[in-house]
């Protein structure tokens, strides 16, 4: 099985060698923010893992992270990862809540954005509000989320949907859900 490429198009960062590449097999387009800068990146097992946060901030000192996971060889729905997941923060937080805010199909995907929060994380003594886009490929499952530590504005959560909007997954091999063309950064 071949691991998925995470296509930071956003911000012009992909990996890639050619004038315009080619995107091989299936791909989630997901882009860095402004703003942000990637402060860990991991790939154990069949999970591929990266952790972006505000520019003045890190992962172990963070006030708002966005967290990409792919989960290789996973097919699960949208759905049952979401369930499965609203079970262990009602386990972790007697006070938590899930909300089901999308559902459907994108590029011929099943998926779903939901939120879940945590009045307060007993480990962080903060709120802990996440929204999340989950993405079931035909290779992987693909996890976008978004956290906050503190209990966000309608303002603050609009260009967070605007940009869960734009993550998708692409397939090279199938020309209904094809992968656009890239240029690599200007160097």
């Amino acid at each position: 099985m071949r691991a998925p490429r995470l296509a930071v198009a956003a911000c012009g960062l992909f990996l890639a060698t050619s004038a315009l590449a080619d995107m091989v097999n299936e791909n989630l387009l997901v882009g860095l923010p402004a703003g942000y800068k990637v402060g860990h990146q991991a790939k154990t097992g069949a999970l591929i893992l990266t952790e972006m946060v505000p520019v003045a901030e890190s992962v172990q000192d963070w006030t708002e992270m966005l967290t990409v996971q792919v989960f290789l060889g996973q097919t699960r729905t949208p759905e049952s990862f979401r369930n499965q997941l609203a079970q262990l923060w009602a386990k972790s937080c007697a006070d938590s809540r899930a909300a089901e805010i999308w559902q459907g199909a994108e590029n011929g995907y099943p998926s779903a954005i939901w939120l879940l929060a945590c009045p307060l994380n007993k480990a962080t003594g903060k709120p802990e509000i996440t929204w999340f886009k989950g993405i079931q490929g035909n290779d992987s499952f693909y996890l976008v989320q978004k956290a906050y530590r503190f209990m966000p504005t309608p303002e603050q959560n609009t260009p967070w949907m605007q940009y869960f909007n734009q993550v998708s997954v692409c397939d090279s091999r199938l020309a209904d859900r094809a992968c656009p063309k890239v240029a690599p950064p200007a160097r």
